[in-house]
């Protein structure tokens, strides 16, 4: 049995991708640009296994059995790799092996917070490792199984190029800053609801794309000016500049998809409550400290610094009250010296709506972070005997 075991991170774009030219092979209409989370917090895991003694194709995601043949993306995916592995006569088992994939987010999957983009990027990472496969396509393999997925296969900050090829080829991400270039860079995520969203997001592009009046104008005339501005901004390491960017470029994108006809409704009255919260924080502190993003999901991602996380942190949970702030399983992630929530940074002189009680699930406290990392088979999914997920 040859066998390996990989991690991939989540990214959380700061400009948008939103709407395909392409279906089939995830070509997107404007360029978008991430920053990719630790995986000490966030990640999938994937282990995949080749035997000669396996007779099909099975995969596991999160403990379910589900047909790898019945996953076209997933198959796209395995035949690119296993085309390339050919091509470089670089295979260490045969072609016809079957494969045995089992694959585990430990974060809510299909709820906004890019599970499918860490989970395809690992999916493919960990391929290339199994076929012994080391090259520059992987982006583009990876883009085909979940667009934002390439982004997942670089650490730090990230731009996916859009591509004028039609085959393609050129649509690939590529990194524009490693996580030690701005190392104080952290997120809050507000989990706001961890269920399945009602509108995935490949329904919502291609509504969008079809029926929207803004989306043409946005990609052709918003996102090229403000991919300009961003990367000047994360070169010069200008957290404000980066902030203004970030915000309005989510504004925008649930603009369009409300535009979208019917709508796509993504948001809800927390998450429009936590723009607020943003909003009356960094007019208290007098510049702007912290920076929403939402995907297409109802949570919000907080970019700050590190120096500013325990006076935001407190500024929340007085905002947010919950009966669970003071358990362990209510702030997850980077442990957090917390401030009195009376002093949160502004010795009581700053004010800030309070909401109803118990409206944020938990809060997950991450930073930048590196890309996919190979990891020893001890941390296996797949027991090494007999290629089947092991117990817990």
């Amino acid at each position: 049995m040859f066998i390996e075991t990989c991690i991939a991170p989540v990214n959380i774009a700061l400009i948008k991708y939103w709407g395909k030219r392409d279906e089939e092979l995830i070509l997107p209409i404007n360029d978008s640009l991430s920053m990719t989370l630790s995986t000490d917090e966030m990640c999938a895991k994937t282990t995949t296994a080749a035997a000669a003694s396996f007779n099909r194709h099975i995969m596991w995601l999160n403990g379910e059995e589900v047909s790898l043949e019945e996953n076209a993306r997933a198959m796209c995916c395995l035949n690119e790799l296993q085309r390339l592995a050919i091509a470089k006569g670089q295979l260490k088992f045969p072609i016809e092996w079957k494969l045995h994939i089992a694959s585990h987010n430990n974060f809510p999957t299909a709820a906004g917070l890019a599970s499918s983009a860490a989970g395809y990027a690992c999916l493919v990472y960990t391929l290339a490792h199994l076929y012994g496969v080391e090259d520059e396509e992987l982006t583009a393999i990876a883009r085909q199984g979940s667009g934002s997925a390439c982004r997942s296969l670089h650490g730090g900050f990230v731009r996916w190029h859009m591509g004028k090829l039609k085959n393609g080829r050129d649509s690939i991400a590529l990194p524009i800053a490693p996580e030690h270039h701005w190392p104080e860079m952290h997120v809050l995520i507000l989990v706001v609801n961890d269920g399945r969203k009602k509108t995935s997001s490949t329904k919502g592009m291609q509504r969008s794309v079809q029926t929207s009046d803004l989306i043409a104008y946005r990609a052709k005339q918003c996102v090229p000016e403000r991919t300009v501005a961003l990367v000047d901004a994360i070169e010069s390491r200008d957290f404000q500049k980066l902030a203004e960017i970030t915000m309005r470029d989510s504004n925008q994108f649930h603009a369009i998809a409300l535009d979208t006809y019917p709508p796509c409704v993504y948001m809800n009255d927390v998450s429009h409550a936590i723009v607020e919260f943003v909003h009356a924080y960094n007019a208290a502190v007098g510049e702007t400290k912290l920076a929403y993003t939402f995907d297409g999901g109802p949570n919000a991602c907080i970019y700050l610094l590190e120096k500013d996380v325990s006076a935001a942190l407190a500024a929340i949970q007085l905002s947010f009250p919950n009966d669970a702030a003071q358990s362990v399983e209510y702030v997850k992630g980077i442990p957090v010296e917390r401030e009195r929530k009376e002093n949160n940074g502004f010795n009581g002189n700053a004010t800030f709506p309070i909401n109803e009680q118990n409206l944020l699930k938990y809060i997950i406290h991450t930073r930048i972070g590196k890309g996919p990392q190979r990891v020893d088979k001890a941390e296996s999914l797949l027991d090494l005997t007999h290629g089947l997920p092991i117990e817990n």
